[in-house]
C-alpha cells in the first residue's frame, strides 16, 4: 500500500485546491512496517530512490543486547514484550517499536534501535 504525501487537496477554510502539478512517485510513501515477535525472523528488503536498499524487520525473535556493567554485546531471544510507550495495544499484539521494553534471557531491556526502518533490534539491559 503506498501512501502519498504530498499538499492536501483543500485549504483551510474548506474550498478546493486546484492542482498546479500531477502527483510523482517519488511523492509516495510506504506503509509503517510494524515488528511482530515470532518463532522466525522475516527481513523485507525494498529498493529505495536513486537505487539505495531498505531493510525492514517484519518478524524477530531475537535481540542484541548490550550489558552497559560488563561492556558486552550479546545476541538473545526475547520472549516478551512487558511494555510499549508507542501504543498500548502493542504489548497484547507483541509489536517491537523504538522504546519499547522486551523480555530476554537476561533479563528486561530496552529496545533503542528502529526495527521497522533499521532492520535490527538492539537493546540496552536495563538494571532491577
Amino acid at each position: 500500500m503506498a501512501v502519498w504525501q504530498g499538499r492536501s487537496g483543500r485549504k483551510s477554510t474548506g474550498a478546493k485546491l486546484r492542482r498546479i502539478v500531477k502527483k510523482h512517485k517519488r511523492e509516495m510513501g510506504n506503509s509503517p512496517v510494524e515488528t511482530h515477535l515470532t518463532d522466525s525472523v522475516k527481513i523485507k528488503i525494498l529498493r529505495g530512490r536513486g537505487g539505495s536498499k531498505k531493510v525492514k524487520l517484519e518478524r524477530t525473535n531475537y535481540a542484541n543486547v548490550f550489558n552497559q556493567e560488563t561492556k558486552t554485546c550479546k545476541k538473545v531471544t526475547i520472549t516478551n514484550v512487558i511494555d510499549n510507550v508507542a501504543n498500548k495495544h502493542y504489548i497484547r499484539r507483541n509489536v517491537v517499536t523504538k522504546g519499547a521494553i522486551v523480555e530476554t534471557e537476561m533479563g528486561k531491556a530496552k529496545v533503542t534501535s528502529r526495527p521497522g526502518q533499521d532492520g535490527i533490534v538492539n537493546a540496552i539491559l536495563i538494571k532491577e
